[in-house]
């Protein structure tokens, strides 16, 4: 039996209750990531919350002296001997991307950092699991143009919860994806002014990782593995129809 321990990243990044906002921004932004664990200010091993992209995407403020304190988010309890299906449950239920994990439920000491990407390379479909991408697909996609502003788009990831969106030209064939890595990663998270916005086709991500709805449920997690992407878009005929990301076919996987 595979437990969380033998597939989580040890010692992550983290960040302190009195950091600013700002230094948390900066290490998702040199890492890559999407959450760190929160931990106390005086015992560095305990941890207190989750701070995740959104959470930052959330910040309207432009003051420079705001402290993760307030912001951070509960997190499920995943310990490190936790079974890997147990984990991906708790995870989904959370609708997380990342979770830290803990050594005990009493002392809530730090072990490492858990992700559905991780799971997801542990985890291999059940019979009856779905077998196709068109079975569990979201075919309500939400899309935007290289000449939309950023400013709209960030609005629109936080109304809707939407970690990336498939960027297309008038015939709705895809030319790219925005996320929220992006939006963090180019500066403009705390913009929230259409006339100083910057336009998608400064930031997005090309090229587009595109599956069909027939495409095997085994081939799309390969695919988002190999890639290390958070989602592909569904396409047919060269047609955006859907969206399917890394929670999808974990949920699918559990089935």
């Amino acid at each position: 039996m595979t437990v969380v321990e033998d597939i989580m990243t040890k010692d992550p990044v983290k960040v302190t209750e009195n950091d600013y906002i700002t230094h948390a921004r900066q290490l998702m932004r040199d890492y890559f990531l999407r959450s760190v664990p929160v931990v106390d200010n005086h015992d560095s091993n305990h941890v207190t919350g989750l701070l995740t992209d959104q959470d930052i995407l959330n910040i309207t403020s432009t003051k420079s002296n705001l402290t993760v304190k307030g912001f951070e988010r509960v997190f499920p309890t995943i310990l490190q001997g936790t079974d890997i299906l147990k984990a991906s449950k708790l995870l989904l239920d959370a609708k997380l991307h990342r979770s830290p994990v803990m050594v005990s439920t009493t002392e809530k000491k730090l072990a490492g950092i858990i992700s559905n990407r991780d799971l997801l390379e542990k985890i291999n479909p059940s019979r009856r699991s779905p077998e196709t991408i068109g079975e569990i697909m979201n075919t309500k996609v939400i899309t935007c143009y290289t000449d939309d502003n950023v400013a709209r788009i960030w609005n629109n990831m936080l109304d809707w919860d939407y970690t990336g969106i498939p960027v297309v030209n008038q015939k709705n064939e895809p030319m790219g994806v925005i996320t929220r890595r992006d939006i963090i990663k180019s500066g403009h998270a705390r913009i929230n002014s259409p006339e100083k916005s910057s336009r998608v086709e400064k930031i997005m991500s090309t090229p587009t990782y595109t599956i069909t709805p027939d495409t095997p449920i085994t081939e799309a997690i390969d695919k988002i593995i190999h890639y290390d992407v958070g989602r592909l878009t569904v396409v047919n005929n060269n047609k955006v129809v859907g969206i399917v990301d890394r929670n999808d076919l974990l949920e699918a996987c559990l089935r």
